[in-house]
């Protein structure tokens, strides 16, 4: 089995759980096309039949009679720079796309599928095979807001996975509050000690979790350690408070945390020392110390799960100035 490239460790833009959405397809004649975009790996039950047919857990258009092609377009949740994108034909064997291909365009405000002009090519028009997932690199470095899925001529595709970095349009940034360690605001997990059972990224992930899955949770400790993850924030700032969510971790929640902040790569100094906490609970504490601050390093004790980290804060000048030539360096060329 080919390893899948390194690149789908980076969030999935297009997921319905960071606020994603199929916004327009031409045809869904056996399968909605919102399934593109669930966070859930797609499942099947066999002999299970609706009155559209055999349910799959997909987007699956009519067979074609006429020339032409199936298309579903997709708004990112995250707008960001796309480095791969995964077509996921799972389950569809003998109604899989012979060909897909994927494009791009970036808009401000919030248009109608008729309004999006300008699409560029991610992915050419390339084969697919039935029941796998296909990986394809991707090399244009500009910052987009939608895809569009085009299968040719027709057929089924179970997901639609979109790989990037996040990059968050400066005129809709409050400088002085501003959640430094968002995945929608830029920043991003550099390391952790164990992510047995979830993954670090989706505590700084948008929105509420909705269960204990969609949280942070390591395998149970059994030495004297204990377990953390490091975080490069959005841009430099200045925390002012720091939310922890043990929300759903009820027998598995840490006893304690801490949050430190550190500056380029000295040393870690504490923003909020070790502190006790309760289980299916949001904490809100207010950080009185530590100054600017580019990183983040949460500790739980000993080990656990926690749903969310939220640092609430405001950007330093030299923050605010980063984040806008970020935006800049991905948009200038579109």
């Amino acid at each position: 089995m080919t390893e899948a490239p390194g690149w789908t460790l980076l969030p999935d833009l297009a997921c319905r759980s960071v606020g994603g959405g199929v916004v327009w397809a031409n045809d869904e004649s056996f399968a909605e096309r919102e399934n593109l975009v669930e966070r859930a790996e797609p499942g099947y039950r066999p002999h299970t039949f609706g009155n559209k047919g055999q349910v799959y857990d997909g987007w699956e258009t009519r067979r074609r009679r006429e020339p032409g092609a199936d298309h579903a377009v997709v708004r990112l949740g995250l707008p960001g720079v796309v480095r791969g994108v995964v077509v996921d034909t799972a389950f569809f064997k003998g109604n899989y796309p012979p060909f897909a291909s994927v494009e791009a365009t970036a808009v401000r405000g919030h248009p109608a599928p008729s309004e999006l002009t300008d699409w560029e090519t991610l992915v050419p028009r390339s084969p697919l095979e039935g029941d796998r997932k296909h990986h394809f690199d991707v090399a244009d470095g500009r910052r987009w807001t939608h895809v569009r899925l085009t299968i040719h001529p027709d057929g089924g595709v179970a997901r639609l996975r979109v790989h990037g970095e996040p990059v968050v349009d400066p005129d809709l940034v409050t400088p002085g509050a501003l959640d430094l360690a968002a995945l929608e605001n830029g920043a991003s997990v550099t390391a952790c000690s164990n992510m047995f059972y979830g993954s670090p990224g989706n505590l700084i992930a948008p929105g509420q979790a909705r269960v204990m899955g969609e949280g942070w949770e390591t395998a149970r400790r059994r030495d004297d350690g204990n377990d953390w993850v490091e975080i490069a924030l959005a841009a430099p700032g200045v925390v002012h408070l720091a939310e922890l969510d043990t929300t759903h971790f009820k027998g598995n929640a840490p006893g304690w945390a801490s949050v430190r902040g550190g500056r380029g790569d000295g040393e870690w100094f504490d923003l909020l020392p070790r502190t006790r906490l309760q289980p299916d609970t949001r904490h809100r504490f207010r950080v009185e110390r530590g100054g600017e601050v580019t990183r983040a390093r949460l500790d739980i004790y000993p080990d656990g799960g926690m749903a969310r980290l939220r640092l609430i804060g405001s950007l330093t000048p030299a923050g605010l100035d980063a984040l806008t030539k970020r935006y800049q360096s991905v948009t200038q060329t579109m």
